[in-house]
């Protein structure tokens, strides 16, 4: 089963990740008290399993959090997924594209932008289309395609 396994919340700018059980998706901005609000990149999402195995032979392994995504995933790919629709819990996110990584990867853990420099290996970021209150152990899917209304 597809779900929801992570979300963290970005204080300020290059500021901490704060774990979270529950947060709120608000349509058209992102994260509710994330410093990343509005635009097209409203929240970022990382899968588990691309992570796993593109990780699992840096030192650590490093948590996941180190990606500073906001969402992680289980069950779903990511890859090529611009223009889709996911849905998490009651919320649903278009993703616009691939979240590539940047050097604050390699402040956190030595090698962690190289081992996510693959394609759509950073995870993927989008816009909030329908808001809601989202918690740990939601389910994830894709919309079938055309569902963007």
């Amino acid at each position: 089963m597809a779900e929801l396994l992570g979300i963290w919340v970005k204080r300020a700018h290059r500021g901490p990740m704060d774990a979270a059980a529950a947060a709120t998706l608000v349509a058209g901005r992102g994260l509710r008290g994330d410093a990343t609000q509005g635009g097209r990149r409203q929240v970022t999402i990382l899968s588990l399993e691309r992570w796993t195995a593109l990780t699992a032979h840096l030192p650590g392994p490093p948590v996941p959090a180190m990606r500073r995504a906001n969402l992680l995933v289980s069950g779903v790919d990511l890859t090529n997924s611009r223009g889709q629709v996911l849905r998490i819990g009651d919320a649903r996110v278009r993703i616009f594209g691939e979240t590539r990584p940047c050097r604050q990867m390699d402040e956190a853990c030595a090698g962690l932008q190289a081992a996510l420099d693959p394609a759509w290996a950073g995870g993927a970021f989008g816009e909030v289309l329908s808001g809601a209150e989202i918690a740990l152990g939601a389910p994830v899917a894709w919309e079938p395609a055309g569902a963007i209304a």
